[in-house]
């Protein structure tokens, strides 16, 4: 194994073929070298580590070849070789981070005057063009619109937005993705068969996703995690490098978790506190995400989902400086709560399945229901509507509902007009005056709003009524001639229809009576009203 060269740069790509994941720009580029069809300025833009510096040295190579311009330069040749070794004349190389100023694009523009001295074209490649000042840009303006024919300009930035417009214009543009998850691993995986070094598949997981897209960064913690593993690339290894959480011990966290074992799920978050909170949030996301791609029986997704709610509610509550150890601890314990919810769902879907799905009945239970509906039907009378009455008034007031039913006696209901008898003398019969606008409101509700109530006087001797007034069960009697009634309109308010009457007799609710009550001049006084208004209800 070599130890002169680091990764990076011993397995950086020399051919287009060799480019990770960045299929389209490969592609794009082979296919104008070999139909000839080449612009004079090109621009590289994308994340650290994503190619783009490589793709410039490949693209210059293929321009110089002795066989080019081609998309398969041959490596052999003079220019190959030297461009290989970094140290060809006419590829110019110009960090734009350390040389910004005007005067070192005035002295890259003197340099475009002459040919090259040996290639067919001289290539100038600036690396983080974005860097220049204003003055550089507007220098380079004009040679980089029209340069020489034998000159070209290959940029390179990671951060394309801060370019002013006029460069973006003069130069074809290509994007550089951030290299996927899966061709970082196998590309870490090829490596280290070339190495000869063992390795374990999650362990290289665990760097892919710690490069965060960037192959340099990647290959870059690859060769520290080769170190510090003495030879074997395990995860264990990698999670006490880079200061991470073994899965094993996310497995177990979240096994505390569903078995709402508080106990053991404190010991756990006092262990957590060795390590950055930020980072405990992330690795226990990720965990999920693995998790949801496996089809584990207990992640489902909407349980999987409500703990990602809880993650991403957590990692807001960092920006304003809570303590993390308790962040954690509350997001773990949010956890066991939202189960429950869970536990509730589960509940709701067995209701319904039962309720959409009922159990399937025998003729035998069918028939069952029909002979006890002949049997019982006559057995379990419904209450009569004036049963009904009186059980309303009765609940209204128990002394109202008692003289009611003790001086009233139901005769008929026929064309809207409930006829009966009533026999109450002195106290009684003021009782039923003073409260018939409450009994015609039942009246109204049991029988109908339309109805009209007819009273008749008492046909009963003294020692009949009495009689009834002790035993209630005796029946009504029979109803007299309806020309002996009268009958209470609707207009009319509260009256004494409940005992014998005629029409004059009915004496008008003033509603002037009832402001003089103590209570209501009490309550005037209290809340200082200007107006009271008096509405009788029906």
């Amino acid at each position: 194994m070599s130890t002169s060269e680091v990764l990076a740069l011993k397995y950086r790509p020399r051919r287009f073929e060799e480019l990770i994941g960045q299929e389209s720009i490969s592609q794009t580029l082979s296919l104008a070298l070999d139909s000839g069809r080449l612009s004079h300025a090109y621009l590289f833009s994308g994340l650290r580590g994503s190619g783009k510096t490589s793709t410039a040295r490949i693209f210059a190579k293929s321009l110089i070849c002795e066989n080019g311009p081609t998309s398969a330069p041959c490596d052999v040749c003079s220019h190959c070789v030297m461009a290989n070794e970094g140290r060809h004349i006419d590829i110019i190389e110009m960090d734009a981070a350390s040389s910004r100023k005007i005067d070192d694009i005035r002295d890259l523009i003197e340099h475009t005057k002459y040919r090259p001295a040996s290639a067919k074209v001289k290539i100038f490649i600036i690396d983080e063009v974005h860097m220049l000042t204003k003055e550089a840009h507007n220098a380079l303006l004009k040679t980089l619109e029209e340069p020489p024919e034998y000159v070209k300009f290959i940029l390179a930035t990671t951060d394309p937005l801060k370019l002013p417009p006029t460069i973006l214009s003069r130069t074809q543009h290509f994007r550089f993705k951030r290299i996927s998850h899966p061709n970082i691993v196998h590309h870490l995986s090829h490596i280290l068969h070339l190495e000869n070094i063992e390795y374990q598949n999650e362990a290289l997981d665990i760097l892919a996703r710690s490069g965060s897209g960037s192959l340099r960064d990647t290959l870059t913690l690859l060769d520290q995690a080769i170190i510090y593993s003495k030879g074997y690339v395990d995860v264990k290894t990698i999670a006490d490098m880079l200061g991470l959480l073994d899965p094993d011990y996310i497995s177990r966290l979240f096994d505390a978790v569903f078995a709402k074992d508080r106990h053991t799920l404190t010991q756990m978050i006092q262990e957590l506190e060795a390590y950055e909170s930020e980072m405990v949030i992330d690795e226990i996301i990720a965990y999920l995400k693995e998790r949801l791609y496996e089809g584990d029986h207990r992640f489902s997704p909407l349980v999987i989902e409500r703990f990602f709610r809880i993650l991403s509610d957590s990692k807001t509550l960092f920006a304003i400086n809570a303590d993390g150890g308790f962040i954690v601890s509350l997001a773990l314990f949010k956890m066991i709560e939202a189960l429950k919810i869970k536990e509730i769902d589960e509940m709701i879907e067995s209701l319904e399945s039962r309720v959409s799905h009922p159990q399937t009945k025998t003729p035998e239970m069918v028939s069952e229901p029909q002979s006890q509906t002949v049997h019982v039907m006559p057995t379990a009378p419904s209450k009569s509507p004036f049963e009904i009455l009186c059980e309303k008034i009765n609940d209204r007031s128990l002394e109202l509902g008692t003289c009611f039913k003790n001086n009233v006696t139901f005769l008929s209901y026929e064309e809207n007009t409930l006829t009966w008898e009533s026999c109450a003398e002195g106290e009684e019969k003021e009782l039923l005056k003073n409260s018939f606008g409450i009994i015609r409101q039942f009246v109204r509700e049991v029988y109908g709003i339309d109805t009209q109530i007819k009273s008749q006087g008492c046909t009963k001797t003294p020692e009949e009524a009495s009689t009834e007034k002790a035993d209630p069960s005796v029946e009504p009697s029979e109803p007299l001639d309806e020309s002996a009634s009268m009958v209470e309109e609707t207009e009319i308010g509260v009256g004494s229809c409940v005992s014998q009457c005629d029409e004059t007799s009915v004496k008008e609710f003033d509603g002037s009576d009832v402001l003089k009550e103590p209570m209501i001049q009490k309550a005037a006084e209290l809340f200082e009203a200007t107006k009271i208004t008096v509405q009788s209800k029906v």
